[in-house]
């Protein structure tokens, strides 16, 4: 008997130092399942999963997938869905690919190398995948076509506009400054991704810092500076965590003396430099930021919200329900022409088959994170870990020497348990 109390107060501490800390249940889940996936695969893999050279891998093949995912939040949370993202970012990322070999240079006659041509051709993209989502989100809004149709139809028509587009070949390569957006050819250095993740816990803690001050001025109960501690120390050391093990992958010795070469210079002898932060990274990073806050700060988002919760009552209250889904639509659209560039830049150039099957990976990204295929909930930062999580899984099971169609046989049953353990969990948390 005294054992069972002292069972009960234990877990009653326990409960009460995580709703103390007011931590997401669901999120701590899914770091947990992540961290057990990688820790699985690396005594599988002999420990060459969880070094600095397959992390820094790893974080750069979840990018583009990841900004995708981050836009498909909101349009499952407003009760759609986007089959077409993966043929959009060909399209975007042909048209980019012209735009910077051909066009420019050919056509509108600036010479190859000119500091404009990656610019303008990331600008032709982001126009191009906006319009294309709008239109989409606009038959969808004020035609009533359903969007899985309109965009099961996008997805044949825009794989193979991209492929009118280059005529089926490969387009490259790609103008180097373009290419520092792939990961590998564009990076921070050590040094200043040391400073980029001191930045970033400064901001970090600031932010903590201003939410605990609102909460006080507003009269709302606010955590225990232990507490408030605690959750600055774990966010303190996951971001410096982090750029220490990107700066642990150090340049091959080979391309350091390219680098120096390129330059007419001999490199010292004995001279070492690491990777750091790929830029990649930091554009997924402002994204995330810039989409949270979009969700959480601003008119757009509650409405995006109120309209996923109950669609009726958010048409009643004066929201326009239609013009939001094209919103929704042509941000989705905007965000595939970005993760074209990603994906482009690390290929260094546009082949036929980029983007092929990604619309299932982000799918499946944002309903791992979090986000009810019903509507009304889910979150950024929920659907980015759902996107390293299948990366992971990818990534490890290739590792291992996986054939792809069982890989595709593996993803596929994660999804649909995902989507059982969410269903499962909403209903406990409802009761």
């Amino acid at each position: 008997m005294a054992d069972t109390t002292a069972s009960q107060a234990d877990t009653s501490e326990k409960r009460s130092f995580l709703a103390t800390l007011e931590l997401d249940l669901r999120l701590l889940g899914m770091i947990g399942a992540f961290l057990a996936l990688c820790i699985v695969f690396n005594i599988i893999t002999d420990g060459r999963f969880l070094t600095p050279r397959n992390i820094f891998n790893l974080t750069i093949q979840t990018v583009s997938v990841a900004i995708m995912a981050t836009g498909m939040v909101f349009i499952i949370v407003t009760r759609h869905i986007d089959l077409a993202v993966g043929a959009l970012l060909a399209t975007c990322s042909a048209a980019m690919a012209m735009t910077q070999t051909s066009l420019l240079p050919d056509i509108i006659g600036l010479p190859l190398g000119h500091p404009m041509i990656p610019w303008i051709a990331i600008l032709v993209g982001c126009i191009i995948g906006a319009s294309i989502g709008a239109f989409q989100g606009w038959m969808v809004g004020y035609l009533t076509i359903p969007a899985f149709i309109v965009t099961l139809g996008g997805l044949l028509v825009w794989r193979n506009v991209a492929w009118y587009q280059t005529s089926g070949q490969t387009i490259g390569p790609l103008d180097p400054t373009f290419m520092q957006f792939g990961g590998i050819n564009g990076t921070l250095g050590s040094t200043w991704s040391w400073i980029f993740g001191f930045i970033a816990v400064a901001a970090a803690l600031w932010a903590l810092f201003s939410g605990r001050q609102g909460k006080k001025r507003h009269g709302f109960p606010v955590k225990p500076l232990w507490a408030e501690a605690t959750i600055a120390g774990i966010v303190a050391i996951s971001i410096l965590g982090f750029v220490a093990i990107l700066n642990a992958y150090q340049i091959p010795t080979r391309r350091l003396e390219r680098m120096f070469e390129a330059r007419g210079e001999v490199m010292p002898e004995g001279f070492t430099a690491a990777y750091g932060i790929p830029f990649s990274v930091l554009l997924l990073i402002a994204i995330a930021i810039a989409m949270t806050l979009i969700a959480q700060r601003t008119r757009l988002g509650r409405y995006i919200f109120a309209t996923g919760g109950n669609p009726d009552a958010a048409e009643l209250s004066g929201i326009n329900t239609r013009m939001l889904t094209v919103k929704v639509f042509a941000l989705m659209g905007l965000l595939c022409a970005i993760s074209a560039v990603v994906a482009s830049a690390r290929l260094t150039n546009h082949s036929n088959d980029i983007g092929t099957l990604d619309e299932l990976r982000v799918i499946a990204a944002a309903v791992i994170g979090g986000t009810a295929l019903s509507g009304g909930i889910g979150t950024i930062y929920g659907a980015i870990l759902g996107a390293l999580i299948m990366q992971s899984l990818q990534s490890g099971m290739a590792m291992v020497g996986v054939d792809a169609p069982l890989q595709n046989i593996v993803v596929g049953a994660v999804l649909v348990l995902a989507v059982l353990i969410d269903i499962l969990y909403r209903r406990r948390v409802g009761d």
